[in-house]
């Protein structure tokens, strides 16, 4: 599950570095053709890298507290399940404790 996780991460930063080139290609092409000047390319490639990194941010943090509830519900049912375990111990033990009434009956 970890393991699917992490490669979810490395997928998303990875298409953030794609996505980070692609926009670099776009605006260089638009110096080329005159469109917009070197520095508003330099302004717009911050803008799209700094917003870029803020959605991975924000997504990573999304899952993080996802998986944080995940580990907690399962932190939970673990505790739970021991609890019942431990009366039914308990019970048992209680019981095996108690001389049998169906044996001093038959003697």
């Amino acid at each position: 599950m970890i393991d699917v996780i992490k490669k979810a991460m490395l997928a998303g930063v990875g298409a953030a570095v794609l996505t980070k080139e692609k926009a670099e290609e776009a605006l260089s092409d638009l110096v080329e053709k005159g469109k917009i000047s070197a520095s508003e390319a330099k302004e717009a490639a911050q803008k799209i890298s700094d917003e870029g990194k803020e959605e991975f941010e924000s997504a990573a943090k999304g899952v993080q507290e996802k998986f944080d509830e995940l580990l907690a519900k399962l932190g939970r049912n673990q505790a739970e399940r021991i609890e019942q375990l431990e009366t039914r111990v308990s019970e048992l033990e209680k019981r095996c404790s108690q001389p049998d009434s169906a044996s001093s009956d038959g003697d």
